[in-house]
């Protein structure tokens, strides 16, 4: 693991990376390509201390990251991407930067919705979302209900989002389920446990993406990483573009996944 990370965050190979991308481009094998990826979208406010800007042209400079990536999966043809927009513990920030926050998701799903919906996107946000403003959820609402029809990559916008807060609120309703006589104690397995979780009906990721140089998955999709790759490199997520995508997803499909089982001979 430590040769991947250490093979990413060395100069490239190539010095124009439009040249990389279109090498890239050719290696990957378009009939094994993560179903679903996962992304922390971290570094943002690094990113901009490093400019000697306040942190909120970091977030506003992730916007543009994020842009990039969605049309990506679009074109392979991606079938699922979570991104970790706002965790349960991005409320300890400081108000004026969480203002800043919630305010440039509503700027960037008015501005966008119409480019997602011509690229078939689909908006699903994930988390306990009651307890976001008033305004983000009306723009949530409002995405959901204008991509609802569209079949193409789905996105999950986690936001007030915890990876703990999630399974709890699966086991509450399990409990509920077993208390009202729907379901018995015996009969509780992987499966039911998936089907209470926010990201029920879909697979679990293939591959997680986590920029910033940090080496945790932050609360994050905690039931769904059981057998993820992880892919990590130091670049913030404001200078994260396509060219890093696309060596995380050959770099994944370098790997040997079995699933806690014996590769066979």
């Amino acid at each position: 693991m430590i040769n991947r990370i250490l093979d990413f965050i060395r100069p490239n190979k190539f010095s124009d990376t439009g040249q990389e991308v279109q090498e890239l481009m050719k290696t990957i094998d378009k009939q094994r390509l993560p179903r679903h990826i996962a992304i922390i979208m971290d570094g943002n406010g690094r990113w901009a201390q490093k400019q000697g800007l306040p942190r909120a042209f970091g977030h506003r400079a992730g916007v543009e990251s994020l842009r990039d990536i969605i049309k990506l999966c679009c074109e392979l043809k991606i079938q699922i991407l979570t991104v970790y927009a706002f965790s349960t513990e991005n409320w300890k920030r400081p108000r004026e930067e969480i203002n800043v926050l919630m305010d440039l998701l509503v700027e960037y799903l008015k501005k966008e919705i119409q480019e997602l919906c011509k690229n078939g996107v689909r908006i699903n946000p994930i988390g306990r979302l009651g307890e976001l403003p008033r305004p983000a959820l009306d723009a949530l609402s409002a995405a959901v209900k204008l991509s609802s029809d569209n079949n193409g990559l789905i996105l999950n916008l986690a936001l007030n989002y915890g990876g703990r807060t999630e399974i709890i609120d699966a086991i509450r309703a399990i409990a509920t389920d077993v208390e009202t006589g729907r379901l018995k104690a015996g009969q509780i397995n992987n499966d039911t446990v998936a089907a209470h979780l926010y990201t029920a009906g879909q697979p679990d990721p293939d591959l997680l993406i986590r920029p910033s140089g940090d080496f945790r998955i932050s609360n994050f999709l905690l039931w769904q990483l059981a057998y993820t790759e992880f892919w990590l490199t130091s670049t913030l997520w404001p200078d994260f573009r396509r060219i890093h995508l696309l060596r995380a997803m050959v770099d994944f499909q370098r790997r040997e996944r079995r699933f806690g089982g014996l590769k066979d001979e």
